[in-house]
Parts: structure tokens; C-alpha cells; sequence
């Protein structure tokens, strides 16, 4: 998650009149002091600040320039934690163009995760939010919660949040998630593929397979859902899509999984614009990777895509990979 892309936006979506009421009493000042950690968790401290080291060096043999996200530890106070909120006019979803509203606000507290007790509802917004300490910016620091995720999403975190890196991609917000995302899964996968740890290999395959099933089935819920959207009522259309979700087996876990302790419906169009930012082109990526050279050659065409690009140049882009490889290929 790129911060500084959010932040310069954020300050004019609000200025727009757009607000929305938390209901949090958990947002207190932190304590002054930090608890001291104990012998394991220092010890898993250290070693996950070795392996960021090491991913950072890896990613740079891939093309990928490492930042300072995660390079530092929360032990000297408290982490900068990140709620970020994506709001969508009510019967629409962000189908060619960004999400209409993103706000992140920051907060500095011991614990990793703040509990929220509601998102209210904002009216003529569908709302979805999510809470983290990772993102691209120096102020995002390993802490002990981060530090006892399974290795896969370690590594991937990590090479995610680098390529967010300026040095680079520096795209639209929409489209740089979408490039970044498959790339970081991908370059994971290397990774312990050159680490030779079978186990973790086989897991990271499986999370790519799986993630470019999701994207297949976001894809075409999300084109449905449009008409859906285009055709009907708010909430008609809202029980129609959420009557269509079962043939998407693998986005509807997923879907259920993250708007757990969320109003499903208030956040319907919210969510399925937040990951079209995420999985529009998670499969094509990865199925780009299948006939390239190698990965560092796909990161490094992918960096060709231009600054101001919008979706449709995304797509000619790909195509013109695919087209580009399958000759070489021949």
C-alpha cells in the first residue's frame, strides 16, 4: 500500500464534504513507555529483521529497489499503525477509474491492531476499511505481530511494499496495486525457489494459483455486478450479486473473510472496487510470467508503463507483452 499517493489525495476528498463517523474507543494516546518483549519474541524479532534484509537484497537482483518500509523495528516505541477507508457511490463499482473516495488515517499505538467497534454508515457511500502496520513509507516498521506471520506473507509483504518504491513504479493508485500486487506473489515465489525451502515454495505457489483464481472470478462478478449496478435498485441489485457470489467460490471466501465484523452490504460496492485495484490484473501478470525470460525482464517491461497510465493503456500494454514473448518463445 503506497502512504504519500493517499495522503495528497485524501486532504481534497475530505475538503468535498465527505465524512465518516468512528465509533472507536480505542483511540487513545499511547503509553509512553514500551513493554519490553520477551526472549522469543525478541528472538523472532531479529530474525525477521534478517530475513527482510535478505528479501531486500534478493528483490534487488530482480530489478525491484528496496525502500526503508519495514526496515526498522517498532522496539525503540510505538508502531505507526494505518486505517484506510475506501468509499463508493452506492450502485456503482470503480470499473474503469479509481474508487471515488480513500482516506488513511494514521495513529500511534503499542498494540498492532486497534479494535474498531463500527464504520457507520455514510449515505449514498458504500464503505469498506482495513487496518495495518505495513505500507511503503519508512515510518512502516517490523513490529512483534508482523514478525510472527507465516514466512510466505513476510516475504511477500516486504517485496510488496518495495516495489511501491518510487524508484519503481510511480503510477495511479488504481493501477500500480494492480501491477505491484501479482509482482510481489511472483518474486516470492523466486525467492524461495532460490532459498530452495521446498515447503514454503510449494505454499507460495498455492497462494499464487489461488490469488489467480480469485482474479479470474473478481473479474467477471465485477462485470455482472455492473450490469447489475446499471439495471436495478441499489439494494435490488445488492441481493442479486450476493445471490450470484457462490459460482465465485474462491472470491467469496475471500470476500467473507475480510468484511468479517463489516456490514456486508454497506460495503459491497466498496469492496469490489477496492480489489478490482488489487486483482484486475493479478492472472494476465502471472500468466505473462509463464513466457517471458525471465522474472526481471517482466519486472523491468512492467516499468515501462507510463506515469499517467490509465487502464486501457495497461491493457495494451499486456497484450503487447504477451504478443512479445510468445515470438521469442517460438
Amino acid at each position: 500500500m503506497r502512504l504519500t499517493e493517499i495522503k495528497r489525495r485524501s486532504q481534497s476528498e475530505l475538503a468535498a464534504g465527505v465524512a465518516v463517523a468512528l465509533l472507536c474507543g480505542a483511540f487513545l494516546p499511547s503509553c509512553t513507555s514500551a513493554v519490553r518483549p520477551n526472549a522469543q519474541a525478541a528472538l523472532r524479532l531479529r530474525e525477521t529483521v534478517n530475513l527482510i534484509d535478505e528479501v531486500k537484497t534478493f528483490g534487488r537482483s530482480l530489478g525491484i529497489e528496496p525502500t526503508e518500509a519495514l526496515a526498522r523495528t517498532a522496539g525503540s516505541g510505538p508502531a505507526l499503525s494505518m486505517l484506510w477507508l475506501w468509499m463508493q457511490r452506492v450502485g456503482t463499482i470503480a470499473l474503469q477509474g479509481p474508487v471515488d473516495v480513500r482516506m488513511a488515517i494514521g495513529f500511534y499505538n503499542e498494540s498492532d491492531r486497534l479494535k474498531l467497534e463500527q464504520v457507520y454508515r455514510v449515505d449514498g457511500y458504500s464503505v469498506y476499511y482495513r487496518q495495518g502496520n505495513e505500507f511503503a513509507d519508512a515510518r512502516s516498521v517490523t513490529t512483534a505481530g508482523f514478525a510472527v506471520e507465516p514466512i510466505v506473507r513476510r516475504v511477500t509483504v516486504v517485496l510488496h511494499e518495495d516495489l511501491h518504491g518510487d524508484a519503481n513504479f510511480e503510477l495511479p493508485w488504481e493501477v500500480e496495486e494492480a501491477v505491484v500486487t501479482p509482482l510481489g506473489a511472483l518474486a516470492t515465489v523466486e525467492f524461495f525457489r532460490r532459498q530452495g525451502d521446498a515447503p514454503a515454495l510449494e505454499t507460495a505457489v498455492e497462494a499464487v494459483a489461488e490469488e489467480r483464481q480469485i482474479s479470474r472470478e473478481l473479474n467477471e462478478l465485477a462485470q455482472l455486478a455492473d450490469r447489475l449496478l446499471k439495471s436495478a435498485s441499489p439494494d435490488e441489485a445488492n441481493n442479486a450479486i450476493f445471490d450470484l457470489m457462490p459460482q465465485f467460490p474462491n472470491y467469496e471466501r475471500r470476500f467473507r473473510r475480510q468484511t468479517r465484523g463489516q456490514h456486508a452490504a454497506t460495503t459491497l460496492e466498496a469492496k469490489l472496487s477496492h480489489d478490482l485495484a488489487y486483482y484486475r490484473y493479478f492472472d494476465r501478470i502471472a500468466m505473462l510470467s509463464e513466457t517471458a525470460p525471465d522474472l526481471k525482464t517482466l519486472v523491468r517491461d512492467l516499468k515501462g508503463v507510463p506515469t499517467n497510465a490509465n487502464h486501457a493503456l495497461v491493457d495494451e500494454l499486456l497484450t503487447n507483452l504477451a504478443i512479445k514473448y510468445s515470438a521469442a518463445a517460438m
